[in-house]
C-alpha cells in the first residue's frame, strides 16, 4: 500500500493500475484524434504550379445568403479574388431584410462573373439554405459546383487547391475545414469542444474515404464541392431539403451512390466567423445537435432512439474528470480523506481533455492555452444538448420554424 499526501487514502498497486485503466479512454482520446488529423491532408499540400496546369474547368460557386448585411461584402470581395481563371459566383438572396441584395451588389461591382439572384418563394417541405442551393445552381454554368456560406473568407488559391485536391483523392465530394474565427470567450470555449466532437465521430479523410456506412460520412456545409453531372443525378439538394445538417445529409447520399466523399484541411485558404457570442452559439449549435446529429447513429431506428444518451456522453466525459478533481482538491482542503485512485484517476484524465483541446487550438492557429476553458466549454454544450434533445426535431433559424425529417 503507498501513501503519498494527508488527506489521501493508501493506494495500492493494484489500485493505481485500476485507475490508470479507467482513465484510458480519456487519455487515449489525444493520441486518437493526432492519428486521425495525420490522415487528413491539408490544401496547403497542393504544388503552386498545379493550380493553374490544364485542365481548368468552369467552377460555379453558388453563396446562398439570408441577412446577412454583417458578412456578404467581405465574403464576395474574398471570392472576386480568386485566381482561378474560370470561375463564376452566383449569389441567392433568400428574401432578406436587412439589405443584403443591395449590399452584394454593391461588392459585385462590374464584375461580370457575379450574378446576384432572388431565391423563389420558399416551397413547402423545404429549408431556406437548401432551396436557396438549389436555386442557385439553376443558374450555374460550371462543370464544378462549389457550395460556400456567407460568413466565410475565401483566400485567392482556395478553388484552385481544392480543384487539384479532389483529383488527388478520387473523391466526387470535397469539403474543407478551414479557420474558425473566435472573437468571444464563449466561442473559445464552446468551438473547440464541437469540433473535437465530430472529429471524434468521423475521424480524418481517410476514415471517409473508406467508409462503408453511409453514416460514416460527413461533409463541412461552409465549403463543399462536387461535380454538376452528379448533383444533377442526385437531384440536387431535393433528396436532403428537410435535413437541418443539410451537409451530413448530402455527403451520406453521395457516398450511398458509391462515390467517394473526403475532407481537407484548408486553414491558411478558408475562415469562418460562424457566431459571434454566446446567445448565437446556443441557437446555432441548439439546431444542429439532435435534429441533425442523430442521422450520424448507426443501428437504424435503436441507434436514434439511443441517441440522445451518445450525444450526452460527450460533455459529460469533458466535465466529469474536471469535476471529480475539484471535488478532491477541496475534500483533502478541508481535511476530508480522499481516495488517492479517484484523485490519480480525475487528474490523469483532465489532463488528456486538456491535451484535446489543447490540439485541437493549435490545429485552428490559436493559442493552446485556451484549452483552459475546456470545462467552460463542456458546461456550454452540455446546455445546448439538453435544449436541443428537448426540442426534438423542431427547428427556428433566420426567423424561420421548421420541422426536420
Amino acid at each position: 500500500m503507498l501513501s503519498f499526501f494527508p488527506g489521501l487514502s493508501p493506494i495500492s498497486l493494484l489500485g493505481a493500475a485500476s485507475a490508470a485503466i479507467a482513465a484510458t479512454p480519456w487519455v487515449a482520446a489525444p493520441f486518437v484524434l493526432a492519428a486521425r488529423l495525420r490522415t487528413t491532408p491539408s490544401l496547403d499540400d497542393i504544388d503552386v504550379p498545379a493550380l493553374t496546369t490544364a485542365p481548368t474547368p468552369r467552377v460555379s460557386i453558388v453563396l446562398p445568403a439570408r441577412n446577412e448585411a454583417v458578412h456578404i461584402a467581405a465574403c464576395i470581395r474574398s471570392i472576386r479574388a480568386s485566381t482561378w481563371p474560370d470561375l463564376e459566383l452566383i449569389v441567392v438572396d433568400d428574401h432578406s431584410t436587412d439589405g443584403t441584395g443591395v449590399l452584394a451588389r454593391e461588392a459585385a461591382a462590374d464584375d461580370r462573373r457575379v450574378k446576384i439572384v432572388n431565391a423563389p418563394d420558399l416551397p413547402a417541405g423545404w429549408f431556406g439554405k437548401q432551396w436557396a442551393c438549389q436555386s442557385g445552381a439553376a443558374h450555374a454554368t460550371g462543370s464544378l459546383l462549389l457550395f460556400t456560406d456567407a460568413d466565410t473568407r475565401h483566400a485567392p488559391e482556395l478553388v484552385g487547391r481544392m480543384v487539384r485536391m479532389r483529383e488527388r483523392r478520387g473523391a466526387e465530394l470535397l469539403s474543407v475545414a478551414g479557420h474558425q474565427e473566435m472573437g468571444t470567450v464563449w466561442e473559445r470555449a464552446v468551438q473547440p469542444s464541437v469540433f473535437t466532437l465530430i472529429l471524434t465521430r468521423y475521424g480524418g479523410a481517410e476514415a471517409m474515404e473508406r467508409a462503408t456506412n453511409r453514416r460514416d460520412v460527413v461533409a463541412n456545409g461552409q465549403c463543399f464541392m462536387l461535380s454538376r453531372h452528379v448533383y444533377d443525378a442526385i437531384g440536387g439538394h431535393e433528396p436532403v431539403r428537410g435535413f437541418v445538417a443539410e451537409d451530413v445529409m448530402m455527403a451520406q447520399t453521395i457516398q450511398a451512390r458509391g462515390d467517394r466523399v473526403s475532407l481537407a484541411l484548408g486553414i491558411d485558404q478558408l475562415s469562418t466567423r460562424m457566431y459571434d457570442g454566446l446567445g448565437s452559439l446556443m441557437k446555432g449549435w441548439g439546431k444542429n445537435m439532435y435534429a441533425g446529429g442523430r442521422h450520424a447513429m448507426w443501428w437504424g431506428a435503436v441507434g436514434q432512439r439511443l441517441y440522445p444518451l451518445f450525444l450526452l456522453s460527450f460533455p459529460l466525459g469533458v466535465l466529469m474528470p474536471f469535476v471529480v478533481l475539484m471535488w478532491c482538491v477541496l475534500a483533502v482542503a478541508t481535511g476530508a480523506t480522499v481516495s488517492a485512485a479517484l484523485l490519480l484517476w480525475s487528474g490523469a484524465s483532465s489532463a488528456a481533455v486538456l491535451m484535446s483541446f489543447a490540439a485541437a487550438n493549435r490545429i485552428n492557429g490559436d493559442p493552446m492555452r485556451r484549452a483552459l476553458l475546456a470545462p467552460l466549454g463542456g458546461a456550454i454544450v452540455l446546455g445546448i444538448c439538453v435544449s436541443a434533445i428537448a426540442r426534438g426535431n423542431n427547428v427556428r433559424w433566420k426567423d424561420r420554424g421548421y420541422v426536420s425529417q
